[in-house]
Order: C-alpha cells, then structure tokens, then sequence
C-alpha cells in the first residue's frame, strides 16, 4: 500500500523551494570558473611565477596593498626567491577594479577583459595578459570586483604554489618549487554563494586563553591582560582570508575586542575583515565592555548597572549608541546584531514578552539611524534565533524586512529551523552553526569531533532551503577545528562543487596541501575514519551512559561507560581507535621530518590521544568491573588506566613543548576526562568542564580506579559472555552475526592453577579446553551445526579448577533453512543497516559515513516535493515466532526544522498493515535543552519505538518518510532477545 500524507498523517506536503541566490547570478560570459589554484602548474604555461615582481597601486585598499605583500612572501617560501614590487618585463599586477589604477587602465585599453567579474561581490580575475603595459612584455594579473575579491584572488594564488591557508597556524611547509607556471586563459573562482562567511571564536579558556596573551604579549585594557589584541587577530583576520571568509566574532569569554587593543578594530578594516558580535552582544558591542563597568548598581551611563531593557533603559540605549558612533567613526564594515539576551548566554532577564523584543529591536533600529543619518536598512543587520530567541519568532515575532534572520543548530550540528518559502525576505537568512560549545548536555571543547558528512547534510539543507545570507560557525578556539572550518567555508563559497559523492576528494585534496601527494589519500582515509567514529559520541562523555526509567525518564550516570560488555562492544570500539592510531603512526613515520610537526598539530595528536583515551576508558570502566567480580586483574587494568593518564599528559606535553621549538606552550591545557566529578568541582559538573573559579582543573581519572587486595590462594571465578553473572551463554544460531560467545576463567587469588571445561553434549566445542590461569584465560565456546538437533536444544559447560567446578548453560536455536528470506532472526533480533534495503519507492540518497557505524537513507530532495505519497523502504526479513515485536528505528537526531510543518515524522510498517506514524521529536526541546533532546544528541541518534504484532516467517518491513530531511541509519526488530548496547548489534545476516 502506499500512505498518503494528507490522508493517513494528516499532513501539508512540503513544497520544492528554489535554491537560487539572486545576489550571486551566473558568470555568463565572464572567465573560467576552476577549483582554487587550478590555473597553476609546476611543468610550464603561460607564465612564470618565479622571479616575477608583485605590483600593487599605493591608491587601492590598504588590505589589497598588504596581500600583494603576503604573495611575495609566500613565492619566496615556495621557491626560494623574493620577488620585487616594482614594474619589469615580467610582472604581477594585482589590484581592485575601480581603485587601482593599473587595472582601470588594463580594462579601459582593452587589454584586460572584466566581463563577468566588474560589479560582482567578492569575485576574483586571473588572467596572463600580453604588453599590458610599455616596457612589459607579459603580466600576471590578479583583479578583484572589489577589495576582498582581490584579496581572495591573491591568495587563491598562494593555495595554487602550495601554501595551506593554515601554514602559520599549524606549522604547514610548502613543497619547495623551482619551477611555478600559471596556466593561459581567464581564470575564476567565481562568486560565493553565501554572502558573509566567517566564524566565532568561543569558549577560548583554557587554551587559546592560555596560549595567546603569552604568545603575543597581553591585553591593553588596563586590568585585562588575558585579552587578546591586534597581533593575534592579525594572524586571526590572515585565516579567515586565506579560506576566502569576510566575517568574523570576536573571543567573547572575558574579553572585550574593542577594549583590549584599540587597534583590533582598525586592524579588521585593514586586513577587509567585516565585524560582527555573537548572539548575546547587540549593537556592535561585546557583552564584556558592559561587565567591566557595571557594578555595584551602576553603570557609565548614569544607570544601575543592570543589563535590563526593562529596568535600565535609558543606560543600555546609551551604551548601544555608543556602539553604532565607535563604528562610524573608526570606519569599520561591521554587521550589526540586534535584539537583546541575558547577560552570560542566558535568556532575557525581563522574561520573553514580545512587545518587550519589538520595543528592544525597534529602539535599536532608531539609533542606527539616528547615529549613522541614513535609513536604517543601508546597515547590514541581523537577529540570531539562538536558543530561546526562536520562541519570539514561532509566535509571530518578525524583524523587518532588510534584516537577516539568522537561524541556528541545536550546538550539536542539527539545524533548528529553515527558511520559509512563504516569507521572502529582502535582508535574507543566516546560519549560526557549531564545532564547539559549551552549556546543557556537556561542553565539548577538546579536540575536533565533527563527521564531515553530517555537515555536509546539514550545509545542503540550509542551501537547498535558500539560506544564503550570512553564515558562522563556532571554532571555539579555531586551532583544532581546521578541517571543519575550512570545509565549512569552501562549502559555503560554492556549494555545488562538493556533493557528498566529493567529500573524500575534499579530503584528499585537504591532506594533499598539508602533509603532501604522497601521503595525501592515506591521510584523507584517516581522517574520514577519524570523523565517522568521534561522531558516535564526544570523548568528554566517555564517562556518561544514559538510560531510560520503565515510566520513560532520562537517567544519567557519570560513572559507567556509554559502550556494553555484551556484544563486546567496549572492546571492538576501542579497538577501532587503536587500529586508527597505528594507521596514523604509520603515515607519521613516512613523512618527512619537516612535515611531521604539521602532521601532529593537525591529525596525529587529536586520532593518537582519542585513541588513547579510548583505551584508558576501556581499561578504567573493565577494573570496576573486575573489581566488582573480585578478580586478581583487577589491579593490572587499574594501572593501565593510569599509564593512559599520563600518555595522556605527554601527549599534551609534546604538542606544547615539542612542536614547532615550543610555539604552541599552554596551548593543550583543555580538560577532557573529569567530566562529572561533583565532589571535586561542584554541582555544574555533569556539564562544565573541571574548573574552580573559572580556571580549569588538571584531569584526574573519574571515576577512580579500584585496586583490591588479592589473597595469596587461588580461587575459581567465571564470567560469562556480555553480563557477566548471567547463568548462561547469550542462545546460538547458525545465522548468528554477533561475535563470537564464550566464558572468562579467572582468579581471584595470586597462585595459578589449572583448568579444565567439559561440555555435558557433543555439539558444544570449546577452542581451550584445558590450561593453565595466572590471571584469567578467554574460551571461545561454538556450537557444531552438523552434529547439532534441528529446533531448541540445550546443553551446557563445566569449568573446573582450583577445586571447585561452575556449570554454565548454553541454548543453540538451529531453524529449518526452508523459506528463510532476507535478514533471519538470530539470538531474539534482527538488525538491519537502512542502506541494505530490498527496494526503495520514491527519490532516496544514501550518504556515505553519516551514521554511528556507517551510511544513512533520507529521502530525496531534502526539500520535499514528492506529493502525498510518501517515500518507503522495504526489508525483507524472516522471524522464527509470532506475537509482539519492536521496532526500533535509529535516526540522526534532527529537530522539526521543516518550515511548514511541525515535529518530524517516520512511520514504519510490515506488510499491508496500516503505518505506524511516529514524531522523532517528541519530547524533546532544542530550545530549552531539557534532557530528552540532550539524550539525542548526546547519544548522536534518536532511536525510536513501534510495536507491532506478526505472524512467523517472511515479511516486508517497511520504512516510511513522512517529513523530508529524515535520516534512518538502522532498524532493529526485538523479537524478546535484544540486550541494551550503545550501537545496536551487529547486522544480521541474509540470505
């Protein structure tokens, strides 16, 4: 049957939108529109790069006349020679159309065709052109539409010739080259897509907080020296640049950018960097310039010092406007954010009234007005939906039509909310997105965690619901975000270039630029292996498993691994880090020593020391349970929880003090493993990371380890595969794909002794029958299938030793092969990966890697558009008995971001019977955070529930789309056997 959304589910189709972008119009006629640097060659062309001056108009912006002077520096890096910056027969020209007058005069003679570049935003020209000038035979030039375009021109060119955008940031080295060409012909990376591109620099203590002041001397506001000031953001606004970003908001924790260094901001309007400020900081103003003059009931502004709209209206429109007069008067480009939030990130103070948000917005828009003397709509502006704002907007708040209105993610990398197509707005919408973040669920802070592929969905859907006009993401302190920084603001630049089917070709090309050809499709490997098993879970909640009470509360425990025993879950996750960090030593020991620093910064440290600590996780969480089980290794594993404390401090050690002579010191101070130790650091620790007074605590292990006196006699103990103190082995089936059942013999004393297991049938095998137990010895136990009865037969296992005997059961369940279809039921389940599906109706894409252990299915378009009928997919399955079954669906855990209908819905069906329509988003809260929501996200998938009752044999499960922008990763029928793992089990088997 098919369902039909009207009918069954009482739902509005979502209609297609259009992702045209009006302001970024296609080049027509102008130049050839390549990948960054393409135009460059290392075995001949048109033109060489070597040798050849950079000239640049003392007339044209400040940044421009500044980048021409990062290229020659960056040519002499790659070849050894500085070029000059004066005319010869061979020359650069670099400048901006309409400001320098080497460019003007190319164009107006002629000789320098600017069709489809002149009056575009941020677009760039490469072009070899001929006698440009008397006495010069041949010119190179490089020409913006306007000064950030020449700027992103140039240093595409620095991309080309091998400079990573990250070179000073992570210690990059360019490949020398003695021979630099630039190819013939007109040359463009065209125009950006998304109109400001940039990031936030948040949650910067410890690290960044640590390192910079030291690094580049301190603040200059008096009493403020961890500030950052201008030297850092130059190095800050080079980045940004170099991955052809515009906008930037500035650190925020306890720093005030304008304060200081007051060259911060007429640093920004040198380099062409456009300003902005966070969600909680309105009119051009950190929230910190208000805090370090407030107090005590008073302000500068002859008010009470309170950040109340309400209470202390006329100080805060005092301190707004002198936001908006500073920026007039220093001449930045700055977009301004309006609205207003509590103070410290929180919501408003005054309650969340409407009419209070329509007199804030109102009474800032007049004084943008009033400072600037033209109508307000001439000053870029935006209203971010972070968090509780979005309320004001769901019941009918609007800003006026010119101002962009930023909607935002969940801080965990799920979008809240898209555009909607019935409200065109002429100042367009935003993004605000997260690699970082601190708050509700648990900070993650530490190292990169972002699953490029879930980015990429989440990217793809805000541009195939027309978001286009301003996009930042949180980088928390940038260094240790790189990948997902610059694929953030390659994609937005241009979209249609990186479908999900090209992102290991970004990734190849991302490793190509840093670490070299050679290395560069093994480190591209790496890396998206790195991203796929980070995104099953933030190491800083390594120590949290989150369960659900029978009446459907969210309990957290801060003492228990997330990962099972059974399955041997624990074991094989940790495994796949250890195997990813022996790839990445590998690929080390390959690299040139030059390279080898670069290679820490930016891979080796983050996939070494998760491994790490993966293992240390493993080894801590196994000693409580060997504690527990009084069992003589116990201790051992104590002590390698230990050991992996301290690789874990000399980790850290080499990248502050070993890479790169020293440069990064204070840099690797994040805390990462204290999570939740409430007895050490207080009430907020099931969220914030270790600190006392705001400054963060050195790790300890928590929980702590338990060491246990072991006696000098020997004694039996056996543990059972999965639970432990089970009185039987998990059942047995030929079909089964779980691995493989056995028993542990261990002892609980310090004497070895001998053991030996006999089975009470003859198809029960054992791979250790007899020997020898020091600490403890794993026996694998099997069932023979040729000598096994058909149906449920039941036998069981003896374990003797240390003069005492324990008898464990075992259960094989060997169904007749006659009829079985599909997935079989093996051990009381079914588990079934989406993209293993029999057939798929209606417009489906697989996307690579996006899920916990592999791809995921979402209907296609994300947009919708598929009519009433919903789009399914269909499994084949066979159950071995009748009654009751559950279904349980593990989905991506988006929010109800649809713009026309509310919650997000599957359905899930078998045979013809009646879908069962289910909102993945019940419950949950992505604006106040409430548990619910922070189990999803925290857990990276929202596994939900359907009964059903069926016959035995062979059925069609069926898999429905009722929303767009669904991603089912996979299916698990419980049929009674299914034990809890963080995972699920093991795809069954099909026949």
């Amino acid at each position: 049957m098919s369902v039909r959304r009207r009918t069954v589910l009482g739902a509005a189709a979502v209609p297609v939108l259009s992702p045209g972008i009006a302001w970024a119009a296609t080049a027509g006629d102008g130049p050839r529109v390549t990948d960054p640097g393409a135009y460059i060659s290392f075995t001949g062309g048109a033109f060489s790069l070597v040798g050849a001056p950079v000239v640049v108009s003392a007339q044209d912006h400040p940044g421009v006349v500044r980048v021409a002077g990062d290229l020659r520096a960056d040519i002499e890096r790659v070849t050894g020679v500085r070029p000059g910056s004066t005319v010869a027969r061979h020359a650069v020209l670099v400048g901006t159309i309409g400001r320098s007058p080497l460019i003007d005069g190319l164009a107006a003679s002629g000789k320098l065709d600017v069709t489809g570049v002149r009056g575009r935003w941020e677009t760039s020209l490469q072009a070899v052109v001929e006698h440009p000038l008397p006495g010069v035979e041949k010119a190179f030039v490089i020409a913006g539409s306007d000064p950030r375009g020449t700027i992103f021109g140039a240093y595409d060119v620095s991309y080309g010739i091998g400079i990573s955008p990250w070179y000073w940031w992570d210690d990059v080295p360019p490949v020398h080259r003695d021979r630099v060409w630039v190819l013939p012909g007109r040359h463009t990376q065209g125009t950006p897509a998304v109109k400001y591109r940039g990031f936030f620099i948040n949650d910067e203590n410890p690290a960044l907080g640590t390192w910079a002041p030291a690094h580049f001397g301190p603040g200059k506001a008096p009493g403020y020296p961890g500030g950052f000031n201008a030297d850092f953001y130059a190095r800050v606004f080079e980045v940004l640049l170099r991955l052809k970003g515009n906008y930037l908001w500035p650190a925020v924790w306890g720093r005030a950018f304008a304060e200081d260094d007051p060259e911060n901001h007429r640093r920004a309007a040198e380099y062409g960097v456009v300003m902005g400020t966070s969600h909680e900081a309105p009119m051009m103003r950190g929230i910190e310039e208000w805090n370090r003059h407030a107090a005590n009931g008073t302000d500068p502004y002859g008010g009470t010092g309170e950040w109340s709209y309400l209470r202390n209206p006329t100080a805060i429109r005092a301190y707004w406007r002198a936001g908006i007069q500073r920026m007039v008067d220093q001449g930045f480009e700055g977009v301004v954010t309006l609205g207003m939030r509590g103070n410290g990130d929180t919501g408003l103070p005054d309650g969340d009234g409407i009419e209070l948000m329509r007199e804030i917005i109102a009474a800032q828009r007049g004084i943008i007005e009033e400072v600037t003397g033209r109508p307000a709509a001439e000053t870029p502006q935006v209203w971010t939906l972070y968090k509780e704002v979005q309320r004001y907007w769901d019941r009918g708040l609007r800003a006026p039509d010119d101002v962009a209105v930023v909607l935002t993610d969940d801080n965990w990398g799920n979008i809240r909310r898209h555009p909607s197509p019935a409200e065109p707005r002429s100042g367009g919408h935003g993004l605000y997105y997260h690699f970082d973040y601190v708050g509700a669920g648990r900070n993650y802070k530490w190292v990169d965690t972002a699953n490029l592929r879930n980015v990429w969905d989440q990217l793809h859907q805000a541009h195939a619901y027309g978001n286009h006009g301003l996009w930042v993401a949180n980088v928390g302190d940038l260094k240790g975000n790189e990948l997902p920084t610059q694929f953030f603001l390659d994609y937005a630049w241009n979209p249609e270039r990186w479908d999900i089917d090209r992102l290991g070709e970004w990734e190849r090309r991302y490793a190509r630029q840093n670490f070299g050809e050679e290395v560069a499709r093994e480190a591209a490997e790496v890396l998206a292996a790195y991203g796929r098993l980070q995104a099953r879970r933030k190491p800083e909640l390594l120590n949290r498993r989150i369960t659900l009470t029978d009446d459907g509360q969210v309990v957290y425990d801060d003492q228990q691994t997330p990962f099972s025993f059974e399955h041997r879950e624990l074991e094989r996750v940790t495994e796949e880090w250890r195997e990813l960090g022996r790839r990445a030593a590998r690929i080390e020991r390959r690299l040139p020593a030059a390279v080898r620093d670069a290679w820490f910064e930016l891979v080796g440290y983050e996939v070494t020391a998760t491994a790490n600590l993966y293992a240390l996780r493993e080894a801590e969480f196994t000693n409580l349970r060997y504690a527990r089980e009084g069992r003589a290794a116990a201790n051992d594993r104590a002590a390698e929880a230990e050991q992996g404390l301290l690789r874990d401090f000399a980790l850290a050690e080499r990248f502050d003090s070993a890479v790169a002579g020293g440069k990064w010191q204070g840099f690797q101070t994040q805390p990462h493993i204290d999570y939740g130790d409430v007895d050490r650091y207080g009430p907020n620790a099931p969220w914030q990371q270790p600190e006392k007074d705001n400054v963060a605590l050195p790790d300890v292990l928590f929980p702590a380890v338990r060491r246990i006196e072991v006696p000098e006699a020997a004694g039996l103990g056996v543990s059972v595969d999965g639970d432990g103190n089970a009185p039987g082995l998990p059942s047995f089936s030929p079909y089964q794909t779980r691995p493989q059942q056995y028993v542990e013999v261990f002892n609980r004393g310090r004497t070895p002794f001998d053991y030996r297991v006999e089975t009470s049938v003859p198809w029960l095998r054992v791979d250790r029958p007899r020997g020898r137990v020091a600490r403890q010895v794993r026996v694998e136990v099997r069932v023979d299938w040729s000598r096994a009865p058909a149906g449920r037969s039941v036998g069981s296992l003896t374990v003797s030793g240390a003069g005492e005997s324990v008898t464990v059961g075992c259960v094989a369940e060997r169904p007749s092969a006659r009829g079985l279809r599909g997935f079989v039921e093996a051990g009381g389940y079914v588990a079934i990966d989406a993209e293993h599906h029999d057939r798929a109706v209606g417009g489906w894409r697989r996307l690579e890697g996006i899920g916990r252990t592999g791809a995921g299915m979402t209907a296609w378009p994300v947009t919708g558009g598929w009519g009433d009928a919903c789009p399914r997919l269909e499994y084949e399955v066979t159950l071995l008995s009748a009654g009751e079954v559950t279904v349980w669906a593990y989905l991506s855990p988006r929010n109800p971001a649809l713009p026309t209908t509310a919650g997000l819905r599957c359905a899930l069906s078998f045979d013809d019977d009646r879908p069962q329509p289910v909102d993945i988003t019940a419950g949950a809260d992505d604006g106040l955070l409430n548990v619910v929501w922070a189990r999803n996200t925290s857990d990276n998938v929202n596994r939900t529930a359907t009964h059903h009752t069926v016959g035995s044999g062979v059925h069609r499960l069926k898999f429905w789309a009722v929303d767009p922008t669904v991603v089912v990763q996979r299916l698990v029928i419980d049929t009674g056997g299914l034990t809890p793992t963080y995972l699920g089990p093991l795809e069954s088997r099909r026949v």
